[in-house]
């Protein structure tokens, strides 16, 4: 349905504006020739990767002390029970803070992200601007947004107009084999990355707490 909608209103929006000059870009194929970019990748790679360490040491020292606690807890007085359980719940307190700190909505990872990334998204931002001036274009689509581009003619293609603006050489893709310049696709476009100028990272899916109800009540 949501598709539906985009397109009858991708629809009227050009039926009402046939007078336009109209062209596209592709974010995406536009990234892969910043370094600044590529290098705000790996230092987010790098963090989560240390922090998701630091998180699986926490929660290995919990499994720890549980297994030590059950093995002893028989030979325990109640006082002691009581304090090897609250030290457990602490430092599980402790671990699921500290990952929640990290990788949580507006954590460090998130901050991280965001202040490496939006200077690349303000470059690619002005580029844009200057490209879309200097052709008169009344429109330039993100070829990678939500927008589902049915068809999409190369000529209409200003990416490279872009690189060129922001200094980079078309083709010549930062870390990797240089791919053919403004591909042309006739089908719909990939999904859209998480921010306009997503910086992805290959964050590892977080351990889960191995202490979820009070120890006293564990088999």
């Amino acid at each position: 349905m949501k598709k539906i909608f985009l397109l009858v209103t991708f629809a009227l929006f050009f039926q009402n504006s046939w007078a336009q000059k109209i062209g596209f870009v592709d974010t995406e194929y536009i990234l892969k020739h910043v370094p600044e970019y590529t290098s705000a990748q790996r230092q987010l790679d790098d963090l989560s990767a240390n922090w998701q360490k630091e998180v699986d040491k926490k929660y290995d020292e919990i499994d720890k002390l549980y297994k030590a606690y059950q093995a002893e807890q028989i030979l325990l007085s109640e006082d002691m029970r009581k304090a090897k359980e609250q030290e457990i719940v602490d430092k599980e307190k402790a671990a699921k803070d500290y990952q929640k700190q990290k990788f949580g909505f507006e954590g460090e990872l998130f901050q991280k992200r965001k202040d490496l990334v939006k200077p690349v998204q303000d470059k690619i931002y002005n580029a844009v601007q200057k490209v879309a001036e200097e052709g008169a274009f009344g429109f330039l689509f993100d070829k990678t947004s939500d927008l589902i581009m049915i068809y999409s003619s190369s000529k209409y293609n200003k990416s490279d107009d872009v690189i060129i603006k922001m200094g980079y050489k078309p083709g010549q893709i930062v870390g990797g084999d240089a791919p053919k310049s403004n591909p042309s696709q006739d089908v719909s476009t990939p999904d859209r990355p998480n921010q306009t100028a997503p910086a992805k990272t290959n964050q590892q899916p977080v351990k889960s707490p191995p202490v979820t109800q009070p120890i006293k009540d564990r088999k």
